[in-house]
Protein backbone atom coordinates (compact mmCIF):
# COMPACT_ATOMS: atom_id res chain seq x y z
CA UNK A 1 0.00 0.00 0.00
CA UNK A 2 1.40 3.44 -0.95
CA UNK A 3 1.65 6.09 1.81
CA UNK A 4 -0.26 8.56 -0.37
CA UNK A 5 -3.25 6.26 -0.20
CA UNK A 6 -3.40 6.75 3.59
CA UNK A 7 -4.28 10.43 3.28
CA UNK A 8 -7.94 11.05 4.02
CA UNK A 9 -9.45 13.80 1.83
CA UNK A 10 -12.83 14.05 3.63
CA UNK A 11 -13.50 15.29 7.17
CA UNK A 12 -13.42 12.70 9.94
CA UNK A 13 -16.85 11.73 11.18
CA UNK A 14 -15.94 10.41 14.63
CA UNK A 15 -13.28 10.14 17.33
CA UNK A 16 -13.19 6.40 16.61
CA UNK A 17 -11.87 7.10 13.10
CA UNK A 18 -9.15 9.29 14.57
CA UNK A 19 -8.13 6.54 16.99
CA UNK A 20 -8.04 3.97 14.16
CA UNK A 21 -5.67 6.09 12.10
CA UNK A 22 -3.38 6.69 15.10
CA UNK A 23 -3.25 2.95 15.81
CA UNK A 24 -2.52 2.25 12.16
CA UNK A 25 0.46 4.60 12.08
CA UNK A 26 1.76 3.17 15.34
CA UNK A 27 1.60 -0.30 13.78
CA UNK A 28 3.04 0.77 10.42
CA UNK A 29 6.75 0.08 11.23
CA UNK A 30 5.85 -3.45 12.34
CA UNK A 31 3.73 -4.03 9.23
CA UNK A 32 6.49 -2.84 6.92
CA UNK A 33 9.07 -5.13 8.57
CA UNK A 34 6.90 -8.23 8.30
CA UNK A 35 6.57 -10.38 5.18
CA UNK A 36 3.13 -11.77 4.51
CA UNK A 37 2.91 -14.75 2.14
CA UNK A 38 -0.40 -16.03 0.87
CA UNK A 39 -1.22 -19.02 -1.33
CA UNK A 40 -0.97 -17.89 -4.93
CA UNK A 41 1.60 -15.13 -4.20
CA UNK A 42 4.22 -16.61 -6.47
CA UNK A 43 7.86 -15.72 -5.86
CA UNK A 44 11.08 -17.02 -7.34
CA UNK A 45 14.84 -16.63 -7.18
CA UNK A 46 17.77 -18.03 -9.14
CA UNK A 47 21.33 -18.39 -7.86
CA UNK A 48 24.49 -19.47 -9.69
CA UNK A 49 27.38 -20.93 -7.69
CA UNK A 50 30.78 -21.73 -9.23
CA UNK A 51 32.02 -25.20 -8.22
CA UNK A 52 35.09 -25.35 -10.47
CA UNK A 53 37.96 -26.93 -8.50
CA UNK A 54 41.30 -25.15 -8.36
CA UNK A 55 43.37 -28.35 -8.31
CA UNK A 56 43.40 -31.59 -10.29
CA UNK A 57 40.49 -33.96 -9.67
CA UNK A 58 39.42 -37.41 -10.81
CA UNK A 59 36.86 -37.05 -13.59
CA UNK A 60 33.74 -39.19 -13.89
CA UNK A 61 32.18 -40.57 -17.05
CA UNK A 62 34.81 -42.76 -18.68
CA UNK A 63 37.76 -44.67 -17.23
CA UNK A 64 39.48 -43.24 -14.16
CA UNK A 65 41.52 -40.17 -15.15
CA UNK A 66 42.65 -36.93 -13.55
CA UNK A 67 42.04 -33.43 -14.86
CA UNK A 68 44.89 -31.33 -16.21
CA UNK A 69 43.11 -28.00 -16.41
CA UNK A 70 39.80 -26.25 -17.03
CA UNK A 71 38.10 -25.74 -20.41
CA UNK A 72 35.07 -23.96 -18.94
CA UNK A 73 33.79 -23.41 -15.42
CA UNK A 74 31.14 -25.64 -13.90
CA UNK A 75 28.26 -24.51 -11.71
CA UNK A 76 25.27 -25.13 -9.51
CA UNK A 77 22.24 -23.39 -11.02
CA UNK A 78 19.63 -23.13 -8.26
CA UNK A 79 16.00 -22.16 -8.80
CA UNK A 80 13.64 -21.56 -5.88
CA UNK A 81 9.88 -21.38 -6.35
CA UNK A 82 7.54 -20.22 -3.58
CA UNK A 83 3.78 -20.49 -4.09
CA UNK A 84 2.95 -18.95 -0.71
CA UNK A 85 2.58 -22.31 1.01
CA UNK A 86 5.92 -24.02 0.41
CA UNK A 87 9.28 -23.61 -1.30
CA UNK A 88 10.44 -25.90 -4.10
CA UNK A 89 14.17 -26.10 -4.89
CA UNK A 90 15.40 -27.29 -8.29
CA UNK A 91 19.18 -27.63 -8.66
CA UNK A 92 21.05 -28.30 -11.90
CA UNK A 93 24.71 -29.19 -11.36
CA UNK A 94 27.45 -29.62 -13.95
CA UNK A 95 28.49 -33.10 -12.84
CA UNK A 96 28.12 -36.56 -14.35
CA UNK A 97 26.28 -38.48 -11.63
CA UNK A 98 25.69 -38.61 -7.92
CA UNK A 99 24.82 -41.60 -5.79
CA UNK A 100 21.32 -41.66 -4.29
CA UNK A 101 23.10 -41.97 -0.93
CA UNK A 102 24.84 -38.64 -1.57
CA UNK A 103 21.53 -37.05 -2.52
CA UNK A 104 19.97 -38.39 0.69
CA UNK A 105 22.71 -36.82 2.82
CA UNK A 106 22.35 -33.42 1.17
CA UNK A 107 18.52 -33.56 1.19
CA UNK A 108 18.63 -34.13 4.94
CA UNK A 109 20.81 -31.03 5.38
CA UNK A 110 18.49 -28.98 3.17
CA UNK A 111 15.49 -29.97 5.27
CA UNK A 112 17.28 -29.34 8.56
CA UNK A 113 18.63 -25.92 7.56
CA UNK A 114 15.76 -24.52 5.50
CA UNK A 115 12.69 -26.63 6.22
CA UNK A 116 12.43 -27.63 2.56
CA UNK A 117 10.91 -31.11 2.47
CA UNK A 118 12.75 -33.89 0.67
CA UNK A 119 9.93 -34.10 -1.90
CA UNK A 120 10.52 -30.39 -2.66
CA UNK A 121 14.28 -30.69 -3.23
CA UNK A 122 15.28 -32.01 -6.66
CA UNK A 123 18.98 -32.23 -7.52
CA UNK A 124 19.67 -32.95 -11.19
CA UNK A 125 23.06 -33.75 -12.72
CA UNK A 126 23.57 -32.44 -16.25
CA UNK A 127 25.55 -35.62 -17.02
CA UNK A 128 28.71 -34.02 -18.36
CA UNK A 129 31.46 -36.65 -18.62
CA UNK A 130 34.19 -34.06 -18.00
CA UNK A 131 33.47 -33.06 -14.40
CA UNK A 132 34.90 -34.27 -11.07
CA UNK A 133 33.46 -37.08 -9.02
CA UNK A 134 31.09 -36.05 -6.23
CA UNK A 135 30.45 -38.34 -3.26
CA UNK A 136 30.79 -42.10 -3.15
CA UNK A 137 30.62 -44.18 -6.33
CA UNK A 138 27.23 -45.73 -5.58
CA UNK A 139 25.88 -48.20 -8.12
CA UNK A 140 28.58 -47.73 -10.82
CA UNK A 141 31.05 -49.50 -8.52
CA UNK A 142 28.98 -52.68 -8.91
CA UNK A 143 29.66 -52.71 -12.66
CA UNK A 144 32.93 -50.80 -13.04
CA UNK A 145 34.80 -51.25 -9.79
CA UNK A 146 38.17 -50.80 -11.51
CA UNK A 147 37.36 -47.11 -11.93
CA UNK A 148 37.09 -46.54 -8.19
CA UNK A 149 40.31 -47.88 -6.69
CA UNK A 150 41.36 -44.35 -5.60
CA UNK A 151 40.08 -42.73 -2.36
CA UNK A 152 36.82 -40.78 -2.38
CA UNK A 153 37.47 -37.05 -2.70
CA UNK A 154 35.62 -35.85 0.39
CA UNK A 155 37.03 -32.31 0.18
CA UNK A 156 35.45 -31.65 -3.22
CA UNK A 157 32.17 -33.23 -2.13
CA UNK A 158 32.19 -30.91 0.89
CA UNK A 159 32.78 -27.93 -1.41
CA UNK A 160 29.92 -28.89 -3.71
CA UNK A 161 27.62 -29.41 -0.72
CA UNK A 162 28.52 -26.15 1.00
CA UNK A 163 28.09 -24.18 -2.24
CA UNK A 164 24.67 -25.76 -2.78
CA UNK A 165 23.52 -24.92 0.74
CA UNK A 166 24.89 -21.38 0.47
CA UNK A 167 23.08 -20.93 -2.84
CA UNK A 168 19.74 -22.05 -1.39
CA UNK A 169 20.19 -19.75 1.60
CA UNK A 170 20.92 -16.80 -0.68
CA UNK A 171 17.99 -17.69 -2.93
CA UNK A 172 15.55 -17.70 -0.02
CA UNK A 173 16.67 -14.17 0.88
CA UNK A 174 16.27 -13.02 -2.73
CA UNK A 175 12.79 -14.43 -3.43
CA UNK A 176 10.82 -11.84 -5.38
CA UNK A 177 7.38 -11.61 -7.03
CA UNK A 178 7.45 -13.61 -10.26
CA UNK A 179 5.34 -15.03 -13.06
CA UNK A 180 5.64 -18.33 -14.88
CA UNK A 181 5.45 -19.21 -18.57
CA UNK A 182 5.75 -22.60 -20.28
CA UNK A 183 6.34 -23.81 -23.80
CA UNK A 184 8.02 -26.20 -26.23
CA UNK A 185 11.05 -25.98 -28.48
CA UNK A 186 12.71 -28.39 -30.90
CA UNK A 187 16.33 -29.20 -31.73
CA UNK A 188 18.20 -31.66 -33.95
CA UNK A 189 21.27 -31.58 -31.71
CA UNK A 190 20.85 -35.22 -30.61
CA UNK A 191 20.67 -38.69 -32.14
CA UNK A 192 20.07 -42.28 -31.02
CA UNK A 193 23.39 -43.84 -30.00
CA UNK A 194 22.45 -47.55 -30.10
CA UNK A 195 24.09 -48.30 -33.45
CA UNK A 196 23.64 -51.77 -34.95
CA UNK A 197 25.40 -53.63 -37.75
CA UNK A 198 23.96 -56.53 -39.76
CA UNK A 199 24.53 -58.86 -36.78
CA UNK A 200 21.98 -56.82 -34.78
CA UNK A 201 24.34 -56.36 -31.83
CA UNK A 202 24.24 -52.82 -30.46
CA UNK A 203 27.32 -50.70 -29.87
CA UNK A 204 27.90 -47.08 -28.88
CA UNK A 205 27.73 -45.06 -32.07
CA UNK A 206 25.13 -43.18 -34.11
CA UNK A 207 21.80 -44.63 -35.19
CA UNK A 208 19.79 -42.17 -37.32
CA UNK A 209 16.94 -44.69 -37.54
CA UNK A 210 16.67 -45.18 -33.78
CA UNK A 211 14.21 -43.66 -31.34
CA UNK A 212 14.92 -40.10 -30.25
CA UNK A 213 13.33 -37.19 -28.37
CA UNK A 214 14.03 -33.78 -29.85
CA UNK A 215 11.51 -31.73 -27.87
CA UNK A 216 12.74 -29.00 -25.54
CA UNK A 217 10.54 -28.38 -22.51
CA UNK A 218 10.78 -24.75 -21.37
CA UNK A 219 9.87 -23.10 -18.08
CA UNK A 220 10.29 -19.32 -18.18
CA UNK A 221 10.45 -17.35 -14.94
CA UNK A 222 9.98 -13.58 -15.24
CA UNK A 223 9.65 -10.69 -12.82
CA UNK A 224 6.00 -10.06 -12.05
CA UNK A 225 6.03 -6.31 -12.54
CA UNK A 226 7.77 -5.87 -15.92
CA UNK A 227 8.16 -9.49 -17.16
CA UNK A 228 11.92 -9.14 -17.25
CA UNK A 229 13.54 -12.58 -17.53
CA UNK A 230 14.76 -14.10 -14.25
CA UNK A 231 15.59 -17.65 -15.32
CA UNK A 232 15.04 -20.28 -18.00
CA UNK A 233 14.71 -24.01 -17.37
CA UNK A 234 15.45 -26.06 -20.50
CA UNK A 235 14.73 -29.80 -20.50
CA UNK A 236 16.38 -31.74 -23.35
CA UNK A 237 17.70 -35.28 -23.74
CA UNK A 238 21.38 -35.45 -24.67
CA UNK A 239 24.44 -37.24 -23.30
CA UNK A 240 27.22 -34.98 -22.08
CA UNK A 241 29.73 -36.75 -24.29
CA UNK A 242 30.89 -34.36 -26.99
CA UNK A 243 34.23 -34.64 -25.20
CA UNK A 244 35.56 -38.18 -24.96
CA UNK A 245 37.80 -39.99 -22.51
CA UNK A 246 40.95 -38.47 -23.99
CA UNK A 247 39.87 -35.03 -22.81
CA UNK A 248 41.42 -34.11 -19.47
CA UNK A 249 39.99 -30.60 -19.15
CA UNK A 250 37.09 -29.91 -16.78
CA UNK A 251 34.01 -28.85 -18.73
CA UNK A 252 30.25 -28.67 -18.56
CA UNK A 253 30.33 -30.21 -22.07
CA UNK A 254 27.28 -29.56 -24.26
CA UNK A 255 24.94 -28.56 -21.43
CA UNK A 256 27.45 -26.16 -19.91
CA UNK A 257 28.29 -24.47 -23.21
CA UNK A 258 24.60 -24.08 -24.06
CA UNK A 259 23.65 -22.76 -20.59
CA UNK A 260 26.43 -20.16 -20.66
CA UNK A 261 25.45 -19.07 -24.17
CA UNK A 262 21.74 -18.71 -23.34
CA UNK A 263 22.62 -16.68 -20.24
CA UNK A 264 24.91 -14.43 -22.27
CA UNK A 265 22.23 -13.78 -24.90
CA UNK A 266 19.18 -13.57 -22.62
CA UNK A 267 20.74 -11.84 -19.63
CA UNK A 268 19.46 -14.43 -17.16
CA UNK A 269 20.74 -17.82 -15.90
CA UNK A 270 19.58 -21.07 -17.48
CA UNK A 271 19.14 -24.39 -15.76
CA UNK A 272 19.83 -27.30 -18.10
CA UNK A 273 17.85 -30.37 -17.02
CA UNK A 274 18.63 -33.53 -18.95
CA UNK A 275 15.86 -35.80 -20.15
CA UNK A 276 15.63 -39.49 -21.05
CA UNK A 277 19.12 -39.62 -22.58
CA UNK A 278 19.93 -43.26 -21.86
CA UNK A 279 20.07 -44.02 -25.58
CA UNK A 280 20.65 -40.51 -26.92
CA UNK A 281 23.98 -38.87 -27.84
CA UNK A 282 24.97 -35.47 -29.20
CA UNK A 283 25.38 -35.50 -32.98
CA UNK A 284 29.12 -34.99 -32.41
CA UNK A 285 30.22 -37.42 -29.74
CA UNK A 286 33.36 -38.64 -27.89
CA UNK A 287 35.93 -36.38 -29.54
CA UNK A 288 39.36 -35.82 -27.94
CA UNK A 289 38.96 -32.05 -27.67
CA UNK A 290 36.40 -29.27 -28.01
CA UNK A 291 37.62 -28.08 -31.41
CA UNK A 292 37.39 -31.45 -33.15
CA UNK A 293 34.07 -32.14 -31.40
CA UNK A 294 32.62 -28.82 -32.60
CA UNK A 295 31.48 -28.17 -29.04
CA UNK A 296 30.76 -24.51 -29.67
CA UNK A 297 28.45 -25.40 -32.57
CA UNK A 298 25.87 -26.52 -30.02
CA UNK A 299 25.31 -22.85 -29.25
CA UNK A 300 23.55 -22.70 -32.61
CA UNK A 301 22.19 -26.27 -32.69
CA UNK A 302 20.59 -26.16 -29.23
CA UNK A 303 21.22 -22.76 -27.63
CA UNK A 304 19.51 -20.75 -30.37
CA UNK A 305 16.57 -23.16 -30.36
CA UNK A 306 16.10 -22.59 -26.63
CA UNK A 307 16.25 -18.82 -27.12
CA UNK A 308 13.68 -19.01 -29.94
CA UNK A 309 11.31 -21.14 -27.86
CA UNK A 310 11.74 -18.79 -24.91
CA UNK A 311 10.92 -15.73 -27.03
CA UNK A 312 7.67 -17.35 -28.18
CA UNK A 313 6.37 -17.64 -24.60
CA UNK A 314 4.33 -14.48 -24.08
CA UNK A 315 1.66 -15.59 -21.62
CA UNK A 316 2.51 -15.70 -17.93
CA UNK A 317 0.74 -16.67 -14.73
CA UNK A 318 1.44 -14.92 -11.44
CA UNK A 319 -1.08 -17.02 -9.52
CA UNK A 320 0.94 -20.21 -9.25
CA UNK A 321 0.47 -23.21 -6.99
CA UNK A 322 2.18 -26.56 -7.06
CA UNK A 323 2.02 -30.00 -5.51
CA UNK A 324 5.12 -32.19 -5.10
CA UNK A 325 4.89 -35.89 -4.36
CA UNK A 326 6.68 -39.21 -4.75
CA UNK A 327 6.00 -42.86 -5.53
CA UNK A 328 8.19 -45.98 -5.37
CA UNK A 329 8.34 -48.54 -8.15
CA UNK A 330 9.43 -52.05 -7.13
CA UNK A 331 11.27 -54.31 -9.56
CA UNK A 332 13.67 -57.28 -9.13
CA UNK A 333 17.43 -56.80 -9.10
CA UNK A 334 19.19 -58.39 -12.06
CA UNK A 335 20.43 -61.88 -11.18
CA UNK A 336 24.05 -62.03 -10.04
CA UNK A 337 24.41 -58.31 -9.29
CA UNK A 338 26.21 -57.53 -6.02
CA UNK A 339 24.22 -54.63 -4.61
CA UNK A 340 26.29 -51.91 -2.83
CA UNK A 341 25.61 -51.74 0.90
CA UNK A 342 25.56 -47.94 0.76
CA UNK A 343 22.34 -48.22 -1.26
CA UNK A 344 20.51 -50.70 0.95
CA UNK A 345 17.83 -48.07 1.59
CA UNK A 346 16.86 -48.59 -2.05
CA UNK A 347 16.08 -52.27 -1.53
CA UNK A 348 12.66 -53.35 -0.30
CA UNK A 349 14.12 -56.21 1.78
CA UNK A 350 17.87 -56.79 2.01
CA UNK A 351 17.35 -60.34 3.38
CA UNK A 352 15.00 -61.61 0.66
CA UNK A 353 16.19 -64.24 -1.83
CA UNK A 354 14.92 -62.10 -4.70
CA UNK A 355 15.89 -58.53 -3.95
CA UNK A 356 13.57 -55.76 -5.12
CA UNK A 357 14.86 -52.31 -6.05
CA UNK A 358 12.83 -49.33 -4.88
CA UNK A 359 12.99 -46.85 -7.77
CA UNK A 360 11.74 -43.44 -6.58
CA UNK A 361 9.82 -41.22 -9.00
CA UNK A 362 9.11 -37.61 -8.11
CA UNK A 363 6.22 -35.53 -9.41
CA UNK A 364 5.46 -31.82 -9.59
CA UNK A 365 2.03 -30.55 -10.62
CA UNK A 366 1.97 -26.83 -11.46
CA UNK A 367 -1.43 -25.15 -11.92
CA UNK A 368 -2.89 -28.44 -13.12
CA UNK A 369 -1.46 -28.05 -16.63
CA UNK A 370 2.24 -28.82 -16.06
CA UNK A 371 3.17 -32.32 -14.92
CA UNK A 372 6.89 -32.85 -14.32
CA UNK A 373 8.27 -36.19 -13.27
CA UNK A 374 11.80 -37.18 -12.36
CA UNK A 375 13.83 -40.26 -11.50
CA UNK A 376 17.45 -41.26 -10.74
CA UNK A 377 17.78 -43.16 -14.01
CA UNK A 378 19.33 -43.18 -17.46
CA UNK A 379 15.97 -43.82 -19.04
CA UNK A 380 15.53 -44.81 -22.67
CA UNK A 381 13.61 -42.11 -24.49
CA UNK A 382 10.84 -44.41 -25.78
CA UNK A 383 9.56 -44.72 -22.19
CA UNK A 384 9.35 -40.99 -21.49
CA UNK A 385 7.95 -40.33 -24.98
CA UNK A 386 5.11 -42.77 -24.30
CA UNK A 387 4.39 -41.18 -20.93
CA UNK A 388 4.27 -37.71 -22.49
CA UNK A 389 1.99 -38.84 -25.31
CA UNK A 390 -0.54 -40.32 -22.90
CA UNK A 391 -0.22 -37.85 -20.04
CA UNK A 392 -3.31 -35.90 -18.90
CA UNK A 393 -1.17 -32.76 -18.54
CA UNK A 394 -0.84 -30.27 -21.39
CA UNK A 395 2.88 -29.99 -20.65
CA UNK A 396 4.66 -33.13 -19.43
CA UNK A 397 8.42 -33.00 -18.85
CA UNK A 398 10.76 -35.76 -17.71
CA UNK A 399 13.80 -34.82 -15.61
CA UNK A 400 16.46 -37.54 -15.73
CA UNK A 401 19.61 -38.08 -13.64
CA UNK A 402 17.71 -36.49 -10.76
CA UNK A 403 18.33 -37.26 -7.08
CA UNK A 404 20.97 -39.88 -7.81
CA UNK A 405 21.68 -42.66 -10.31
CA UNK A 406 20.27 -46.20 -10.32
CA UNK A 407 21.45 -47.21 -13.75
CA UNK A 408 20.02 -47.64 -17.24
CA UNK A 409 16.38 -48.57 -17.68
CA UNK A 410 15.74 -49.94 -21.18
CA UNK A 411 12.76 -50.94 -23.24
CA UNK A 412 12.26 -54.70 -23.45
CA UNK A 413 12.99 -54.67 -27.19
CA UNK A 414 16.46 -53.21 -26.70
CA UNK A 415 17.57 -56.01 -24.37
CA UNK A 416 17.68 -58.35 -27.36
CA UNK A 417 20.35 -56.22 -29.05
CA UNK A 418 22.66 -56.40 -26.01
CA UNK A 419 25.49 -53.86 -25.93
CA UNK A 420 26.78 -51.50 -23.24
CA UNK A 421 23.58 -50.30 -21.59
CA UNK A 422 22.18 -53.73 -20.64
CA UNK A 423 25.50 -54.67 -19.04
CA UNK A 424 25.35 -51.69 -16.67
CA UNK A 425 21.65 -51.94 -15.88
CA UNK A 426 20.56 -53.40 -12.51
CA UNK A 427 17.10 -54.18 -13.87
CA UNK A 428 15.50 -57.13 -15.64
CA UNK A 429 13.85 -57.04 -19.10
CA UNK A 430 10.34 -55.66 -18.92
CA UNK A 431 11.04 -53.28 -16.05
CA UNK A 432 11.04 -50.23 -18.33
CA UNK A 433 7.54 -50.77 -19.70
CA UNK A 434 6.12 -51.53 -16.26
CA UNK A 435 7.80 -48.42 -14.86
CA UNK A 436 6.30 -46.28 -17.60
CA UNK A 437 2.82 -47.65 -16.92
CA UNK A 438 3.21 -47.03 -13.19
CA UNK A 439 4.23 -43.41 -13.85
CA UNK A 440 1.28 -42.93 -16.21
CA UNK A 441 -1.11 -44.34 -13.65
CA UNK A 442 0.21 -41.90 -11.06
CA UNK A 443 -0.04 -38.94 -13.44
CA UNK A 444 -3.57 -39.85 -14.49
CA UNK A 445 -4.93 -40.50 -11.02
CA UNK A 446 -2.89 -39.59 -7.94
CA UNK A 447 -1.17 -36.42 -9.18
CA UNK A 448 -4.28 -35.11 -10.91
CA UNK A 449 -6.44 -35.70 -7.85
CA UNK A 450 -3.90 -34.12 -5.50
CA UNK A 451 -4.19 -30.86 -7.41
CA UNK A 452 -7.94 -30.98 -7.84
CA UNK A 453 -8.41 -31.56 -4.14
Amino acid sequence: MRCSQLIVATPLESDQQKKSIVVFFLMLPLLLSTHFSFAGDFRAAVVKENITPKVSKFLLGYGARQSEGVLDSIYHQILLLDDGESIFALVSTDICLISPATYDQVAKLVEQKFGIARSHFWWAATHTHSAPEVGGPGLPAAFMGERYTHPIDTSYTDLVTSKLLAGIERGIRELAPASLGVGWGHSFANINRRARDIDDIAFLGLNPDGAVDRKIGILKIVQQEDHRLMATVANYAIHGTVLGGQNLLISGDVSGVVANYVEEKSGAPMLFINGAAGNIAPIYSVYPDARSGRLNQFRRLLGDKILEANAQILNYENQVSFTASEMEFLTPVKEGLKWPEALNDYLADTTADVKMIKVPARFLNINDKIGIWASPLELFCEISNEVRDRSPFLYTFYYGYTNGWLGYMLTEEEWAYKGYEPTVSPFIPGAGERFGEAVLSYLQSELKSKKLN
